[in-house]
């Protein structure tokens, strides 16, 4: 994927010995739910900083090195408060319900050394195949680029994804509106997990791509019946019906194939005697499309926490770089989709955050599916559960 590029982004009090100045501390199980056997996997959620919780991991063999993929939505080093209820770029909240969800209150270097001590942790607990995709916004976006540059490497850079998050807000400002932000894939290595991605066509994109309608409704559109190279001595080269092929082509099929073409309706003449191709549209749309890097999953309208991501979205990235029984870990779960990603999508998880209010959120939508697997609820925060959570359980 290219040759490695030295990059370092330079800042007021970069640590250069992270792993060794992160503590490890103890992960105490609060509750399991679901019946399981004691010997097998557990999913696992975990309230607590995500920096010592994720050092502490480290130690486990299942678990260092066999991640197969990250997914987090850090905070985005906006200097505010975000309350339950309210979204990212709101810090009123309407709702009778006045409770703290987190705080984002670092900016600068301070928040960078925040973002960048994690990254190597993550980079730690990735399997070799493994990818890590960052949810980031467009103000700190580049600046987390160079920071994943240099600790992934620039050849290991995959894609950085424009997702768009809601709707244009038609209010006057000096410069342009914005309705995206920004999501960086990096691999770990250059073999890494992927099954591709795929979409299916827009009604507006069938519609641009099949734009006549016979005389049953159905939409199609045409192509030509002949194709580059000359075939002198062939079937295809010969004329058909009287009509050679245009110099330097040949027919596509032999005669006999043409005729059974014009015989099921499936030729369409000009009104020069040209024949063409039809193609339905009710049959091309079988055809999937490679999934670009411009995605349409806007934030959900009523969501149960002020970071709840797309559903679909996350389900996307799941697919695309895990297989069924690999380990996805989020360890800034907030309202817990990553983890109800994975869980639907027959995947194991970890999920870490340290706002109460959001392992109460993820803990309700993991309870709230229809089947989950065992897992266990950790507290990493070396103080006994808030009162607000220990009243959820």
């Amino acid at each position: 994927m290219g040759s490695r590029l030295d990059i370092e982004l330079v800042y007021k009090g970069k640590d250069k010995e992270v792993l060794a100045n992160i503590p490890s501390i103890s992960l105490s199980e609060v509750k399991r739910f679901g019946s399981s056997l004691l010997d097998e996997w557990h999913n696992m959620l975990i309230f607590g900083d995500n920096l010592p919780v994720m050092k502490t991991l480290m130690s486990r063999s299942d678990i260092k090195g066999q991640v197969r993929l990250v997914y987090i939505d850090p905070p985005f080093s906006t200097n505010q408060e975000f309350r339950v209820g309210v979204s990212r770029t709101s810090t009123v909240s309407s709702s009778r319900e006045d409770q703290t969800a987190y705080q984002d209150l670092l900016v600068g270097s301070e928040y960078l050394e925040f973002l960048r001590k994690r990254l190597i942790l993550l980079k730690e607990l990735l399997a070799d195949d493994g990818s890590i995709y960052v949810h980031i916004d467009w103000k700190m976006g580049h600046y987390v680029k160079v920071l994943m540059d240099e600790i992934f490497g620039q050849e290991h850079f995959i894609n950085d994804i424009s997702r768009i998050k809601c709707n244009p807000k038609n209010f006057k400002r000096k410069g342009y509106g914005n309705i995206k932000d920004m999501i960086l894939f990096y691999s770990k290595t250059d073999n890494f997990v992927w099954n591709g991605s795929y979409m299916s066509y827009t009604k507006q994109q069938l519609e641009r791509l099949f734009p006549k309608v016979d005389k049953d409704g159905r939409r199609y559109t045409t192509t030509p019946l002949h194709a580059p190279g000359e075939t002198k001595n062939g079937p295809t080269g010969q004329p058909w019906r009287g009509i050679l092929p245009p110099k330097g082509r040949h027919w596509r099929y032999p005669p006999e194939v043409l005729e059974q073409l014009d015989k099921q309706g499936l030729i369409e003449w000009s009104k020069t005697g040209n024949p063409r191709k039809k193609i339905y549209a009710d049959e091309y749309v079988k055809k999937k499309i490679y999934r670009q890097d411009i995605w349409e999953f806007k934030d959900p309208q009523y969501p149960s926490y002020p970071t709840e991501k797309n559903l679909k979205m996350l389900k996307v990235i799941v697919e695309a770089s895990s297989n069924k029984e690999d380990l996805v870990l989020d360890c800034f779960a907030g309202s817990g989709t990553t983890l109800i990603a994975a869980e639907q999508l027959g995947r194991r998880w970890i999920g870490i955050d340290n706002s109460p209010k959001a392992i109460e959120v993820t803990l309700k939508r993991l309870l709230a599916l229809k089947k989950v697997r065992p897992f266990i609820l950790y507290n990493g925060s070396g103080e006994p559960l808030p009162k607000t959570l220990q009243e959820v359980l």
